[in-house]
């Protein structure tokens, strides 16, 4: 039996490895063909710009929704989605949010805000009136009272959202609330602001009149654009502590 000389082995090889090549190729053809054609952004013109603008479509971040979904009777939250965001400042469509009875839809030519209790001139103040006072930006970190709730009897949070997701922070802009409480003249005995929202739960909170005094905005602006409505539209209380929509409010003892 004659022995093969090396040279043939070699050859055999490489055709063999040439004749692999060539199916392999001819199954990626196939395949790619099967497909919608990929174009090139550098050879083909875009499309018109949106009146609002609209991010890229291959970013599909959202809100996580893994809290109870119900409208009524329970707080509803969805939180940040922070593994997702970028930089310091959340995205306003991002923010978390917790509401009860849905989400409001106010009518800003109606809306009002009411001062009253413990003050000299109470004052009933239209949106427009707010715009028209002295206004602030500030950055301001809020966090709801609620967040990691669920963790204080064990992890239970499958993502950092899930398990911290009910932070985020927003350039806030809008009126001082230590201004209106100034023009209305809060009497001695005054020592909480009780904000009422203007939604149908008729949600309400306090906060010491120390604090609202200190960093506390009537807002109307999120990150350069209205507030949404998830989030206080058309007027919300921001401080360092959380946001609320909110009508009413009024200095108690």
């Amino acid at each position: 039996m004659a022995n093969t000389p090396p040279e043939s082995d070699r050859r055999r090889f490489l055709k063999r490895g040439l004749a692999a090549a060539a199916t392999l190729a001819a199954g990626v053809t196939s395949t790619s063909s099967a497909q919608a054609p990929v174009e090139d952004p550098s050879k083909t013109l875009g499309g018109p710009a949106r009146p609002y603008g609209h991010r890229s479509r291959f970013e599909q971040a959202v809100r996580d929704r893994s809290l109870p979904s119900k409208t009524d009777e329970i707080a509803v939250g969805n939180p940040t989605p922070l593994a997702e965001t970028v930089g310091m400042i959340t995205p306003s469509a991002l923010h978390f949010e917790v509401h009860r009875g849905g989400v409001p839809d106010i009518d800003p030519a109606t809306h009002r805000l009411l001062i009253h209790g413990l003050v000299d001139r109470p004052v009933v103040l239209t949106v427009d009136d707010i715009r028209a006072l002295p206004s602030v930006s500030r950055v301001l970190f809020l966090e709801c009272q609620g967040n990691s709730q669920f963790e204080w009897r064990g992890p239970s949070g499958k993502s950092v959202a899930g398990t911290h997701g009910l932070t985020s922070c927003s350039e806030w802009t809008g009126v001082p609330l230590s201004l209106l409480l100034r023009e209305v003249g809060v009497q001695p005995g005054a020592s909480w602001v009780l904000a009422e929202g203007g939604d149908g739960s008729g949600n309400e909170r306090s906060l010491p009149l120390t604090k609202a005094m200190d960093d506390a905005l009537v807002a109307y602006g999120q990150n350069g654009e209205a507030i949404r409505p998830e989030n206080g539209y058309r007027c919300g209380s921001s401080s360092r502590g959380g946001p609320a929509t909110s009508t009413s409010s009024g200095c108690a003892a």
